[in-house]
């Protein structure tokens, strides 16, 4: 039986010693009088309902999946997770960085981003049900109008209603100018909406008793293409003018997806047979105002697998030093034991390193960008608001794609470390395995979200976005040069650097003249991008901690940091250099090879 600990104590350096944010959140009005105590009570509390109230529900989800009556096309989930979802609503967790107006409290994104890489780890596919309505709920917040604010927000902000987003269709994932559902204007202003939608995670289940989806459909005299759509919301129960459910709408679960992993969460087949719905935004303008969604839902899907990241290790970490197993290489280190434990072998650490480098600075990355994003929401001055929204479109597939198949390695070693009883389902770590392989496919698949960084985040305004990173980099190898108990990470990060401005420039050009080339390019790219990222965090981790033990600060969790740092720059960081390699072989041995597929 798997166990889960909230890495509180990491998540405090994280805020407090490497991104310093309640000094950012004293230039934010709203956010100024958010202190250490506060972050603190909330993050001890979210890790108790975590560890104590959805974890334990985490291998019930799994083995029972959700149900459809098909009668009814209701939709029944696994034990006790209505109940744990009423727990979570008494609570008061659906509201916690939700606007005031509407009932929320109001805390800043990076604290409510630590909460939910806790549920994440809890138990993933519960998760999803609260985390897609926060979604729904920055949608309408951003493009709604105020009588669709009124009569919606408030039941999302409080969790008495939950939300989906309906894009994918049959014949339509990831290029959504092929679909094909229709939305027919009434007389009343609302619209009819014909269709079918696929994958629809949350689109129906018992926990709550109302469902707001955001429909994606076209209008009658649309034009072609993804310029054609339009945005809907349409609830599963018609809403009265003064919040009271009506009779129930013509959108509902004509069946459910058996999946590899994440069974207690419903993925849906939903049919939408004239249901009424109000436009979100502007006529097909409906992309601009989903993308807010979208966007909050690729963060959101780089926490899950930052979650199961955590999680995994842990349970790896205490089975290694459990189990015995042969003797040491180098002699034995336990002579009242007739084996030494399997943390004695250097390739089960380097395992467990592996999974504990990736979600460290996994979490370092995630953070950083929720507090951009408090920025870009709150912050006093417009040009730090402004170019923290533009660090927030570069970052965002990075931490989508590079967490999640991190996540994947990760999963992966830590139920090598188990061996045989890895592959039994009552330690759970197969789940966590099965669990993980999803979140680097929903949500744009991790090719796609390599394509939007080079082609669209960088090449798209020639490289000035990834500059502006590129320029703290800058500044922290020119405040540490000298500095030789730095050198072993900030020589490796300044030389990715430079290479990384002349590996864009490379690829751009020959972009210019085939566009293949960023597709070819472009998977490879990214992860070099991730390690340029996830090594500025670890170099300026690993400066807060030998200025702890410099202070004679004798806490072993900052030799544990410095110790991790060194293993991600000798072990993981030169991944880049084959990287690199690969990506400049071009396209010409992907695309030349008629025969093969003849």
């Amino acid at each position: 039986m798997p166990s889960y600990t909230p890495p509180l104590r990491d998540m405090q350096f994280v805020l407090h010693e490497v991104l310093n944010v309640t000094d950012d959140f004293k230039r934010m009005p709203k956010h100024a009088e958010i202190d250490h105590d506060t972050i603190s009570a909330v993050l001890e509390e979210g890790g108790k309902f975590a560890a104590e109230v959805i974890f334990p529900l985490n291998q019930v989800g799994d083995q029972q999946g959700c149900t459809l009556d098909r009668d009814t096309h209701e939709v029944k989930t696994p034990e006790g997770f209505k109940a744990a979802f009423e727990q979570y609503v008494q609570g008061g967790w659906p509201s916690l960085s939700a606007d005031p107006e509407y009932g929320g409290q109001g805390l800043p994104v990076v604290v409510n981003q630590c909460f939910y890489e806790m549920l994440n780890s809890a138990n993933q596919a519960w998760t999803m049900y609260p985390g897609l309505t926060h979604g729904a709920y920055e949608a309408l917040h951003a493009h709604g109008t105020d009588a669709q604010k009124a009569l919606f927000l408030p039941k999302l902000t409080s969790g008495e209603w939950t939300g989906t987003m309906c894009l994918t269709e049959p014949h339509c994932g990831t290029d959504l100018g092929l679909l094909r559902t229709k939305a027919e204007p009434q007389a009343d202003g609302t619209y009819r909406i014909t269709g079918n939608k696929i994958f629809i995670s949350a689109g129906e289940h018992d926990m709550v008793s109302n469902i707001v989806h955001l429909v994606l459909a076209r209008l009658p005299d649309a034009p072609v293409g993804s310029k054609g759509i339009s945005l809907f919301v349409v609830p599963k129960f018609h809403v009265n003018s003064d919040g009271s459910l009506g009779e129930r709408n013509g959108i509902y679960c004509g069946g459910l997806e058996h999946k590899m992993g994440i069974h207690g969460n419903a993925t849906c087949q939903m049919v939408l047979d004239g249901a009424v719905g109000t436009m979100v935004g502007q006529p097909n303008k409906g992309l601009a105002a989903m993308f807010v969604m979208m966007n909050a839902a690729r963060i959101g899907v780089g926490m899950q697998s930052l979650g199961l990241t955590e999680v995994a290790y842990q349970n790896a970490l205490a089975y290694a030093k459990d189990r015995i197993q042969s003797r040491s290489l180098t002699g034995v280190k336990d002579p009242s034991k007739p084996a030494d434990s399997i943390l004695v072998h250097p390739d089960v650490r380097k395992m467990l390193l592996t999974a504990k480098a990736y979600a460290e600075g996994g979490r370092a990355l995630a953070l950083h960008c929720a507090l951009l994003i408090d920025r870009e929401l709150n912050h006093a001055d417009e040009a730090v608001r402004a170019e923290s929204a533009e660090q927030v479109a570069l970052l965002t597939p990075i931490v989508k794609a590079f967490i999640t198949d991190n996540a994947w390695t990760a999963t992966s070693s830590c139920m090598q470390v188990f061996g045989g009883h890895g592959f039994i389902r009552e330690w759970g770590m197969e789940q966590y395995v099965r669990d993980a392989r999803i979140n680097m496919i929903y949500e744009g698949t991790n090719t796609i979200q390599s394509l939007d960084l080079l082609g669209r985040k960088v090449l798209g305004n020639q490289g000035a976005s990834l500059k502006k990173f590129g320029a703290h980099i800058t500044a922290l190898v020119m405040a540490e040069q000298g500095n030789e108990d730095m050198a072993e990470f900030i020589n490796p990060l300044a030389k990715l650097g430079q290479q990384m401005t002349q590996f864009t420039g490379e690829i751009g050009y020959k972009a210019m003249q085939n566009a293949d080339e960023v597709g070819a390019a472009a998977v490879d790219y990214l992860r070099v991008a991730g390690h340029l990222v996830f090594g500025y965090f670890w170099a300026r981790m690993a400066q807060v901690a030998l200025q702890k033990i410099a202070e004679g600060n004798r806490d072993p969790f900052y030799q544990a940091k410095l110790q991790t740092a060194r293993f991600y720059f000798a072990k993981l960081l030169p991944e880049t250099a084959s990287l690199m390699l690969t990506a400049r072989a071009g396209s010409a041995v992907l695309m030349e090879t008629e025969a093969v597929f003849a």
